[in-house]
C-alpha cells in the first residue's frame, strides 16, 4: 500500500464580487467576446445619436432662415430633409435595437451554460448546504433580470454618452454663456442620482436574496405536499410562507419607492433648467445676443442634455436588479468546483471490488466528527452490511468512499489504490448506487433504467427490469416501458420508484454496489422479491447494504455495527448474535416488535 498522501479538505475560496464596478466588468467580458456585434450597435448609436442632434440644429435654422424671412420654399426643402432624418433616425434605432438584443440573448444564453456547467462541477457539499430553490432562481430570475438590462440599457448608456458629448459640443459653439446657465441644475441631479443609488441598490440586493428565500420555500413546500396534508399543516405553510411574503413586500416597496423617486425628481429639475433656459433665452434674444431659432435649439439641446439622466433615472430599477442579480449569479459561478485529479491520477479498469479503509476519520464540521478512525477490510465479492442507529455515520462511509466527500484523515483504498490517486469518473463508473431517496426523471420508464448505462439495449433494459421484479408493474402503465413520468416519479408509489433504481443499478453492471436503505420503502412482499433479484445481482460483486431492517442483512458476510462514528462490534450475524451486544439488542428488539404486531392481528 502507498503512504498517505497529503489531504484535499474541500475546494479553495474564490474571490466573489464585492461592487457594481466588479460585477460591471465581468459582464462586459461576456459582452465583449461578440465585439463585432457591439461594433455594429456602437456605431448604429452614433449615427443615431447624430440624427437626433441634428434635428433640433435644422429646426433652429428653419426659424432664422425661412420662417421668420417667411421663405416657404426654402421652409419646404428643410422640412423635407428633416423628415428624412427623423425616418432614417427611426430605421437605425430599430437596426439597433434589434442587434442589441440578438447579442444581449446569446450573452445570457452562454451565461446560463456556464453557471449550469459551474454546477454539474460542483461538490455534492455545495448542495446539501444550499436551498434548491435558491439555486433556481439564480439561473432562472435573476438571468432574466440580467437580460433585462443588457437588451436595452446597454444600448442607452452607449447613446447617453455620445448624445451628452455631442449635445454639450453644439451648445457651446452656439453660446458658452446660455450653456454654462443651462448647466446649473446638472451637479444637483448628479448629487441626487448619487444619494438615491447607494440606498437603492442596497434594498434591491435584499429583495433578490428574499425572492430566493421565498423561492427555496415554495419549491420544497411543493415537493413535500403530501407531508404537509398528511399531518394538517395547510395554515402552518401558509403563516411561513406569508412571513416570508410581507418581507419581500417590504424590501421590494423600498426599493420601488427609492428608484420610482428617481424619474420625478430628474424632470423636476430638468423643467426647471428648461425655464432657466427659456428666461435667460428670451433676455438674450431681447439683447440681440443670440437669435430666435438659437433659444428654440438651446431648449432642445438642453432637454437631449438631461434625457440620457432620465433615462438611467428610469431605468434605475433594471439596472440595479440586474447588478444584485449578476452578483448572486457569480458567486455561483465563483465556487470553487471538486478538486481536480492529480496529474498522476490512474484508471480504475476491470475493477476486482476490493475495498479497505484505514483509520478513516471524517466531520461535515469541524467540531463535531461523524466518523472516528474507521478500519475494515472488503473482500471482492463480499457483502457487508452497515448497520446502527440513525446518525451513526452509515451513509458517511458511502459519502466518502463515492468521493462526494473527502476524508479528514486516514485513507481509502479500492484494488489497493488510494483512491485519492484515482480518477473520480472512473471510481465512480465502478460503483452503483442506490440511494434511501430515489429520483427520476421526467422521462419515459426505459430512459429512467437506461441511464445506468445510456448504450443499453431495450433488451437489456428489460432484463435489468425483470430482475429487479419491477416488469410487472411496468407493464400496467398506460404505455409500459414508454410511459413519462411525472417530475421525480410522482405518479408512482415509493416501492415502485425504488424498483426502478434498482434496476437502474443493475443495467450499470458495477463492480462495487452500494445499497443505501435500498428496500426501506417497499412492502414485505415485494421486498422478499427485491431480495431474491439482489441476491443474484451480488453474485461476484462487493456491496454495501444500509439497512434498519436487519432481517434484509441476515446472509451478509460481514456485518459492521456502527454508534456514534465507530465500528463497535463486527461479525457475521450469528457470531453478532452470540457476543449477545449492541446488535443483539437491536435485533431482538425488532424481532420483539414483529411478534407484538402478529399477536395484535390475531387478537
Amino acid at each position: 500500500m502507498s503512504e498517505p498522501e497529503e489531504r484535499h479538505n474541500g475546494p479553495e475560496e474564490v474571490p466573489k464580487p464585492k461592487n457594481a464596478r466588479d460585477t460591471l466588468r465581468r459582464l462586459w467580458r461576456y459582452l465583449w467576446e461578440y465585439k463585432l456585434g457591439i461594433c455594429l450597435v456602437l456605431l448604429l448609436v452614433a449615427i443615431t445619436a447624430v440624427f437626433h442632434l441634428l434635428g433640433p440644429y435644422l429646426m433652429g435654422k428653419a426659424i432664422d432662415d425661412y420662417i421668420i424671412p417667411r421663405d416657404l420654399g426654402g421652409l419646404l426643402r428643410i422640412i423635407l430633409v428633416m423628415a428624412l432624418i427623423y425616418i432614417l433616425t427611426s430605421l437605425f434605432t430599430w437596426l439597433q435595437s434589434r442587434t442589441m438584443i440578438n447579442v444581449s440573448q446569446t450573452v445570457v444564453r452562454n451565461m446560463r451554460k456556464d453557471a449550469f456547467d459551474k454546477l454539474q462541477e460542483l461538490p455534492v457539499s455545495f448542495f446539501d448546504t444550499r436551498s434548491r430553490g435558491d439555486i433556481m432562481s439564480r439561473l432562472t430570475n435573476d438571468i432574466d433580470l440580467i437580460n433585462n438590462a443588457l437588451s436595452s440599457s446597454v444600448t442607452q448608456i452607449f447613446s447617453s454618452v455620445i448624445t451628452l458629448v455631442g449635445a454639450l459640443t453644439l451648445m457651446l459653439r452656439l453660446s458658452p454663456l446660455l450653456t454654462g446657465i443651462s448647466m446649473i441644475t446638472v451637479p444637483v441631479m448628479f448629487i441626487t442620482t448619487n444619494i438615491v443609488t447607494r440606498r437603492t441598490r442596497r434594498y434591491f440586493e435584499e429583495q433578490q436574496k428574499v425572492l430566493g428565500a421565498l423561492n427555496g420555500f415554495v419549491e420544497e413546500s411543493i415537493s413535500g405536499q403530501k407531508v404537509v396534508k398528511a399531518f394538517v399543516r395547510e395554515a402552518e405553510e401558509i403563516e411561513r410562507f406569508e412571513a416570508t411574503n410581507v418581507v419581500l413586500r417590504d424590501v421590494g416597496t423600498k426599493a420601488q419607492i427609492y428608484s420610482g423617486i428617481m424619474g420625478p425628481l430628474m424632470n423636476m429639475l430638468n423643467n426647471a433648467g428648461l425655464a432657466i433656459v427659456a428666461g435667460a433665452g428670451g433676455w438674450l434674444a431681447a439683447q440681440h445676443i443670440i437669435t430666435v431659432g438659437t433659444i428654440v435649439v438651446f431648449i432642445n439641446y438642453t432637454r437631449q442634455f438631461t434625457r440620457p439622466l432620465n433615462e438611467l433615472a428610469n431605468q434605475f430599477n433594471t439596472i440595479q436588479s440586474a447588478i444584485a442579480s449578476a452578483e448572486r449569479l457569480f458567486e455561483v459561478m465563483d465556487e470553487g468546483p471538486e478538486p481536480s485529479d492529480p496529474p498522476d491520477a490512474v484508471e480504475l479498469k476491470d475493477p476486482r471490488g476490493e475495498v479497505e479503509f484505514q483509520n478513516v476519520s471524517f466531520s461535515y464540521n469541524s467540531d463535531e466528527p461523524v466518523l472516528k478512525e474507521v478500519s475494515f477490510h472488503a473482500h471482492p465479492g463480499q457483502t457487508m452490511a452497515l448497520v446502527g442507529p440513525t446518525g451513526a455515520g452509515k451513509t458517511s462511509i458511502v459519502n466518502l468512499l463515492t468521493r462526494f466527500y473527502e476524508p479528514d484523515e486516514g485513507d481509502i483504498f479500492i484494488d489497493g489504490y488510494n483512491i485519492r490517486r484515482v480518477t473520480r469518473r472512473s471510481l465512480r463508473s465502478c460503483l452503483g448506487v442506490v440511494l434511501q431517496d430515489t429520483y427520476l426523471f421526467s422521462e419515459s420508464v426505459k430512459d429512467n433504467i437506461r441511464y445506468g448505462r445510456l448504450d443499453a439495449t431495450d433488451e437489456e433494459v428489460k432484463m435489468a427490469a425483470r430482475l429487479a421484479n419491477a416488469e410487472q408493474f411496468i407493464l400496467s402503465l398506460p404505455d409500459g416501458y414508454d410511459t413519462i413520468l411525472s417530475e421525480d416519479g410522482g405518479d408512482l408509489s415509493q416501492g415502485q420508484r425504488q424498483l426502478l433504481a434498482i434496476a437502474r443499478a443493475i443495467l450499470a453492471d458495477p463492480a462495487i454496489l452500494i445499497l443505501d436503505e435500498a428496500t426501506s420503502s417497499v412492502d414485505t412482499r415485494t421486498e422478499r422479491q427485491v431480495q431474491e433479484a439482489m441476491l443474484k445481482l451480488m453474485e461476484g460483486r462487493t456491496s454495501f447494504v444500509i439497512a434498519h431492517r436487519l432481517s434484509t442483512i441476515r446472509q451478509a458476510d460481514m456485518i459492521l455495527v456502527i454508534d456514534d462514528g465507530q465500528i463497535i462490534e463486527r461479525g457475521n450475524h450469528m457470531q453478532l448474535l452470540e457476543q449477545r451486544g449492541f446488535y443483539y439488542n437491536l435485533y431482538m428488539s425488532q424481532f420483539a416488535s414483529i411478534l407484538n404486531k402478529m399477536e395484535i392481528c390475531k387478537s
